[in-house]
């Protein structure tokens, strides 16, 4: 019954706290206006609030307050989705650099492998698992502290990775909330077989079905047509909570490539794209998968919707696959979203 009241109150919170954010979001100028404001990538019309990171992080630690046990790692999540979110605001409304909000991805990340998370080892889809804290640097500072060298840094590396792809998979209206919610809950479900760190299995479970419930409960207001965006502070921190909620789980190899197999396919191929025609791979564009869709006059519901279906199907399907297994589908998603890609690309020049 405690996940139930966790996910509810979550969601509850966070749609209460969206339908106040809206009006302040607009009074405080933190909309994106395309008269006045270009951005490349984005699909929507007209005037849109943005902060949907506020609402969301408050619906979030609404839940933790009332139902997680604060310990070490829990501190550190919420102290670092906080700052996230004060990034995002200062994003909307002063549309900073990509590379200083890559810088702070970076620092935040760091920040909360201070707080006691890392990845010690990762399983080996072959059988048995890769040990990543071998190497370690002792010292003395109030008393004795180690750092896990290779294990800290591909943690710092892991975190940084998934706030960018789970925030550029968040172009169409509905599309983020629906999929990031259902992540989060398949996480919840991996979580109950064990975790790493000093916090118990239950406690990460509560803190997976709370970020569902919170992004769920922003879904209704950013469903198209939408009435605010996640903005830069939604989708960081969406990509952030999954990013920590995959390493206390134990899923963050086999299950979250999978479920988050669309969106993490989208950002490899394109950094590859941008890379190939000389732009930053910070630089935002016109040229995800969800805009190849509207291309071929996809609607905004059916997209979001595809969205959500992939990550069902793909979240069913790693509660059973094994390691191997997880690799192999994983592999056949992306040769048939890169199949995909190419006849859109034919059906764009023929129509031309």
């Amino acid at each position: 019954m405690e996940i139930v009241f966790v996910f509810i109150g979550s969601a509850v919170a966070t749609f209460f706290f969206t339908a106040l954010t809206i009006p302040l979001a607009i009074r405080f100028k933190l909309i994106t206006d395309k008269k006045k404001r270009r951005h490349p990538a984005h699909t929507h019309a007209g005037v849109v609030p943005r902060a949907g990171g506020l609402p969301i992080f408050i619906g979030l630690f609404f839940a933790i307050l009332l139902f997680i046990p604060i310990n070490k790692i829990v501190a550190g999540i919420v102290i670092c989705s906080f700052l996230l979110v004060a990034v995002g605001l200062l994003d909307d409304y002063f549309d900073l650099s990509p590379y200083l909000r890559f810088v702070t991805n970076l620092l935040i990340a760091t920040l909360m492998i201070m707080f006691g998370l890392g990845i010690p080892y990762v399983s080996n889809p072959f059988g048995g698992i890769i040990r990543l804290d071998t190497l370690q640097l002792h010292f003395q500072l109030f008393g004795n502290h180690s750092i896990w060298i290779i294990a800290d840094l591909i943690a710092i590396i892991w975190l940084s990775w998934m706030m960018n792809i789970v925030n550029w998979s968040k172009g169409v209206d509905g599309q983020l909330p629906g999929f990031v919610a259902m992540a989060a809950l398949f996480l919840g479900l991996v979580a109950r077989r064990f975790t790493v760190h000093d916090i118990s299995t239950t406690a990460v479970m509560l803190l997976s079905f709370a970020t569902a419930g919170a992004f769920l409960g922003f879904l209704p207001f950013n469903f198209y047509p939408q009435k605010i965006m996640p903005g830069y502070g939604g989708g960081s921190l969406a990509g952030f909570l999954l990013g920590v909620l995959s390493i206390l789980s134990f899923g963050k190899l086999g299950t979250i490539f999978l479920v988050l197999a669309i969106p993490t396919l989208d950002a490899v191929y394109t950094i590859i794209r941008r890379l190939i025609h000389n732009k930053s791979p910070f630089r935002a564009d016109w040229g995800h998968f969800h805009h190849r869709l509207l291309e071929i006059g996809w609607g905004k519901r059916r997209i979001a919707l595809f969205y959500w279906l992939i990550t069902v199907i793909f979240g069913i399907s790693s509660l059973f696959l094994k390691g191997i297994e997880k690799f192999i589908a994983l592999m056949m998603v992306a040769l048939t979203l890169a199949v995909f890609i190419v006849i859109i690309e034919v059906v764009k020049k023929q129509t031309r």
